[in-house]
């Protein structure tokens, strides 16, 4: 069976930028697997931070389960996802294990370092992942299989300099926006702290909105998430587009 497995930095960035295309492949028969590299223990303005974990941790099972998704546990804590050895090991290990035919991860530029270290750390994991001599952690053996590297939009569709991303791809999530909207609900602790934070006035809401500005953008689709393909050295064939393949007539190329 195939895989498809989205390494993002906190809990409910899955949720926002990729859970919709996850559900269009999960539709076509592909597994899924669910990863934030951090435990998400800064968001929150009103708990200790091992609280916060807890509670943050559970939401992600929560939202995980809604569509069948095996979660995998997170590696980091926030603001400390760095590109570096004990990171890369570990998450390396998950990704041989898993052994996904796509992995889906964030911008490589980004409003913020996590979500860029863990683009990073996703890349390389991936690209390590044939590499006997590189040892993860725990010690995983080296994997012979192709894999498709796919990046998200940055939040808000703008990179750290105010430029707009174009998307290589949009994924029609217009049928989904209902199941997002219930993953994204788990994620209670932050209805609060995003609206202190960034001045979300609902996160639920901003979802929305972001997916429907992509999709008004494609001048295809309602509602969209997008992607771009990483080149394909290291990684996979140079024809190698399962994405594409997989979704049809709901995906187009921009």
């Amino acid at each position: 069976m195939p895989s498809v497995m989205a390494i993002a930095a906190h809990p409910d960035d899955i949720e926002f930028l990729m859970s919709g295309t996850m559900m269009l492949l999960a539709e076509a028969g592909y597994e899924l697997h669910y990863m934030n590299l951090s435990s998400g223990d800064c968001g929150s303005t009103q708990h200790d931070n091992e609280t916060v974990k807890q509670m943050r941790r559970q939401e992600a099972i929560d939202a995980a389960s809604l569509i069948g998704a095996h979660y995998h546990e997170s590696i980091c804590d926030d603001l400390l996802i760095f590109y570096d050895e004990e990171p890369l090991r570990k998450l390396s290990a998950v990704v041989r294990t898993v052994a996904p035919t796509i992995i889906l991860t964030h911008s490589a530029s980004d409003y913020m370092e996590d979500h860029m270290n863990t683009c990073r750390l996703a890349v390389t994991a991936a690209f390590s992942r044939c590499m006997p001599n590189f040892q993860t952690a725990p010690e995983t053996a080296a994997i012979d299989q192709p894999v498709t590297v796919y990046h998200a939009q940055p939040y808000s569709h703008f990179d750290p300099l105010g430029e707009f991303v174009q998307p290589s791809y949009y994924v029609n999530v217009a049928g989904v926006q209902d199941k997002k909207r219930e993953m994204l609900s788990c994620h209670r602790s932050q209805k609060q702290w995003l609206d202190e934070s960034q001045g979300l006035d609902s996160y639920l809401i901003t979802m929305q909105e972001l997916d429907a500005q992509l999709g008004t953008h494609s001048s295809v689709f309602t509602h969209a998430e997008g992607w771009r393909r990483h080149l394909h050295l290291g990684f996979c064939g140079a024809d190698d587009d399962p994405l594409r393949d997989t979704l049809g007539d709901m995906i187009h190329k921009a």
